[in-house]
């Protein structure tokens, strides 16, 4: 079993700052890329931001320049430091992760999702 807990999310203001975390816990041999998803009202799911072990990064274009992804691998841990809020910035939040496990006899990789973080924009 994997447990992504989410945290940081809540109200923010146009223009300020949000910080986001992910925590990794469980039973699991290995996390690859991790990454940030979004879901606003009455719009798609869609990729924020993600990052594979070795630190590669990747943003939606609408993000670049404002938000930033960081991870600990020592904590199993990602970050989403939110700059220049928008009020379309406003969403739920989800962190992913690849994971790896063992499952006797065979080791198997899976996608784990948090809960989600709601994130509301004022303006």
């Amino acid at each position: 079993q994997v447990q992504l807990v989410e945290s940081g999310g809540g109200l923010g203001q146009a223009g300020g700052s949000l910080r986001l975390s992910c925590a990794a816990s469980g039973s699991f041999s290995r996390v690859y890329g991790m990454g940030w998803y979004r879901q606003a009202p009455g719009k798609q799911h869609e990729l924020v931001a993600t990052i594979s072990s070795g630190g590669n990064t990747n943003y939606l274009d609408s993000v670049k320049g404002r938000f930033a992804i960081s991870r600990d691998n020592d904590k199993n841990t990602i970050y989403l430091q939110m700059n220049s809020l928008k009020s379309e910035d406003t969403a739920v939040y989800f962190c992913k992760a690849d994971i790896e496990y063992v499952d006797l006899p065979r080791v198997r990789r899976s996608d784990s999702w948090g809960q989600g973080t709601q994130v509301t924009v004022s303006s």
